[in-house]
């Protein structure tokens, strides 16, 4: 029998919530009447490192902070590298995914081999389909380049079914431009076909089939494109992420491509937390975010806790300097790219997710009934007679059902993982989908292995206070 109580993960939830609030609010800053970003990115950043390294405020009186159940260095330290191959070192980290940087040929041109077929892939522990990708993974690498190249890029189709690549944003031939019927000939199944272009821009695309889109694209022909500046500065970190969605009904073992709307698989580089890798960054570090939107229906307004990040480009190219403002969500429109650069300067766990609510759940049943504030308990002992092991959801949310699952006491279907997420330091992450952690450390910093969770400087996490201790400050609790 478990020992957990609505109201303890209720609690849980509060608590890691008032945490990310206040370390916002640790760094808020009084705007002048005439502002200026790069004067105010200053001011907030040294006022980050003040208050991570500030001695503990709280009075003798407050009761003791909760420390994290898992400190730095304790937790399991598994890669967070990205595999490579060509002949170039990888500039772009692709979280749960790879890169492809190309193999000179003796004329100069850079050459690429991608194969698209069928892909057992896992999108979370416990659930995994039979997808379409390229090179043995969903999505395909990230193709990068740089701008001036030439690219020579070959693609075998061992699908069952004719197939065609398109170079999604990037100046082509039309004859390359990989419409089939269109600008080609499809690629029937057993064949290679070749597209040579030269490489005139740089930024952030991406590649995906244009033959049947309905079927292939929902199936996950889909990958990034970024193209390396020949010059100019570089950030410290720069991150590649392709948001897609699926329907997989539980129990099934293949997603349904037909589906228009419904989705219950929400993926960053086709992965659904808890499956999601955290992103690592050192303290300070500057980072570039490349976000790719191949969902066959769905926009996705991502947002960032902690931080404002400048949106600098699109697959359209660069923005210039003069239209750039900052924002803590961008959205990411289906068929689009869009680049956002920010600096690192608090440390901590901080989350990043698509802000559709529906986005941030795994296989949710859109057919359930709205159970908030029916007594959830009383309906649970009428049908247990009837069907042993019978749970309704929650009667104030869905909060609880991670945790049941994950406690072995309500089961799911088989191929299906519960809709929200994974035990956090605090409590229960109730988040799923279109979710992952971002992990800003000191430096010098691992970026390649996950650091556990962050130690909160004391007095820098919200807690629990009494009536005696809220009536300090004129708050009456009744």
């Amino acid at each position: 029998m478990s020992t957990y109580t609505r109201r303890d993960w209720m609690k849980a939830s509060a608590v890691a919530l008032g945490g990310a609030a206040v370390g916002r609010a640790s760094r808020a800053t009084p705007l002048p009447v005439t502002w200026d970003p790069v004067a105010a990115a200053d001011s907030i950043a040294a006022d980050s490192v003040a208050a991570a390294n500030v001695a503990a405020t709280t009075p003798d009186s407050l009761p003791a902070l909760a420390p994290p159940t898992s400190a730095p260095g304790q937790a399991r330290r598994r890669s967070l590298a990205t595999p490579v191959d060509g002949d170039r070192p990888n500039r772009v980290d692709t979280p749960n995914g790879s890169a492809l940087t190309g193999r000179q040929a003796d004329d100069g041109a850079w050459v690429y081999h991608l194969t698209a077929e069928e892909v057992e892939h896992a999108f979370a522990p416990g659930l995994t389909a039979t997808c379409w990708g390229y090179n043995g993974q969903v999505h395909g690498p990230t193709l990068e380049a740089v701008e001036g190249d030439r690219v020579r890029i070959y693609v075998t189709n061992r699908l069952g079914v004719a197939t065609t690549v398109h170079w999604h944003g990037v100046f082509l031939p039309s004859g390359m431009d990989g419409v089939g019927g269109l600008s080609q000939a499809p690629i029937a199944p057993g064949e290679t076909f070749l597209y040579e272009f030269p490489i005139t821009q740089s930024g952030t695309f991406m590649y995906h089939s244009h033959h049947d889109e309905m079927t292939q694209i929902a199936l996950g022909l889909t990958g990034m494109f970024v193209v390396h500046p020949r010059r100019g500065a570089d950030v410290d970190r720069d991150v590649a992420f392709m948001l897609h969605e699926w329907l997989v009904e539980p129990g099934t073992s293949r997603p349904d491509p037909n589906a228009m709307s419904d989705f219950n698989v929400l993926t960053m580089n086709a992965r659904a937390f808890p499956g999601t890798d955290p992103i690592v960054v050192g303290h300070n570090d500057r980072v570039r975010f490349r976000f790719g939107n191949l969902s066959p229906m769905d926009h996705h307004p991502i947002h960032l806790h902690g931080h404002y990040w400048t949106i600098v480009g699109t697959d359209g190219g660069a923005i210039p300097a003069a239209g750039r403002w900052p924002e803590t969500t961008v959205l990411v429109p289906t068929g689009s790219t869009r680049t956002v650069e920010w600096t690192a300067d608090a440390l901590g766990d901080w989350a990043m997710h698509c802000h559709m609510t529906h986005h941030v759940m795994n296989q949710m049943g859109h057919g359930t009934p709205n159970m908030v504030g029916v007594d959830a308990r009383a309906l649970d002992r009428s049908v247990q007679p009837l069907a042993p092991g019978y749970m309704a959801m929650g009667e104030n949310g869905m909060d609880e059902h991670g945790s049941h699952v994950e406690q072995g006491h309500m089961p799911v279907p088989e191929n299906s993982i519960p809709m929200v997420g994974a035990a956090g330091p605090f409590g229960y992450i109730t988040m799923g989908g279109m979710y992952t952690n971002v992990k800003v450390r000191p430096k010098p910093v691992d970026v390649t292995a996950d650091p556990g969770w962050y130690d909160h400087p004391a007095g820098t996490v919200a807690r629990a206070v009494s009536a005696e201790q809220a009536a300090r400050d004129g708050v009456r609790l009744t």
